[in-house]
């Protein structure tokens, strides 16, 4: 796709990897980079899931803090859309989307994960939101999507103290879903990302904007968007195939079609 943002396609599966030497830091290159293949994964109906990794020991170290330090407020006001936009690309994907994290993810890099529906972290993998310690505040959703995953009083403590967490208490506070060894962790999350590849394509993206969008609403409008959903799914080929399988064979023998 980019220079520094590639797209692979292995049997239905997409793999979005971060490479920018030395640390994966993400820039406006990166950040249009990002909306573009994000863009090119949702287009493409041969992606059924989608792994979003960066290097064997970064992820993403964040941010390039070179290129903000000299921007001034009238800077920011006009490419914050694009600092954030990159990250709400990643998590508006409609398809499942699993991180698959070694070593350092932090700050932007960080707040990239987040934007992911699961996330595998390596033993060595260390996640945090320092900005803080820089006089500032996370700018890419940090401060909401973090607080939504693992609760506002965890989520305060590593945003007012801007500390690292290694993978094991990312593990117990909920910002990360599994722990592996670093060998192992892109395989993991590519064979969780495989298991879509036969599954109802949009009965899972109906899923997963109800989940999205009904933690943004109260219960009542999330109620009402599950309906909405509900009966969306009924006009698909693939919810003929599921209920007519199901009749005649018993269930999870459905042959989906993605249609």
């Amino acid at each position: 796709m980019g220079e520094y943002v590639r797209l692979e396609v292995v049997d239905g599966v997409g793999t979005i990897r971060l490479d920018r030497p030395k640390m994966n830091a993400i820039d406006t290159q990166v950040q249009a980079e990002l909306v573009e293949v994000a863009a090119e994964v949702t287009r493409r109906s041969e992606v059924k899931a989608v792994v979003l990794t960066g290097g064997e020991r970064v992820f993403a170290a964040g941010n390039d803090v070179k290129e903000m330090a000299d921007w001034s407020y009238t800077d920011l006001v006009d490419r914050v859309s694009s600092v954030q936009g990159a990250v709400t690309a990643i998590a508006q994907i409609p398809k499942p989307v699993v991180a698959a994290v070694n070593g350092y993810a932090l700050g932007g890099g960080c707040e990239l994960t987040l934007a992911a529906d699961v996330r595998f972290a390596a033993e060595n993998a260390v996640f945090g939101q320092p900005e803080v310690l820089l006089g500032i505040i996370p700018g890419a959703g940090g401060t909401q999507r973090l607080a939504r995953l693992i609760g506002p009083s965890k989520a305060k403590d590593l945003l007012f103290t801007g500390r690292m967490v290694k993978a094991d208490e990312a593990l117990a506070i909920g910002l990360v879903d599994r722990v592996l060894p670093a060998a192992d962790v892109y395989a993991e999350a590519h064979a969780w990302a495989a298991q879509f590849v036969g599954a109802a394509s949009y009965a899972l993206r109906a899923l997963k904007d109800a989940v999205d969008r009904g933690l943004e609403v109260d219960l009542e409008t999330g109620l009402a968007i599950e309906r909405q959903h509900f009966a969306g799914v009924f006009a698909t080929e693939d919810r003929t195939t599921g209920m007519t399988s199901f009749v005649e064979h018993g269930p999870g023998k459905a042959q989906f079609q993605g249609r």
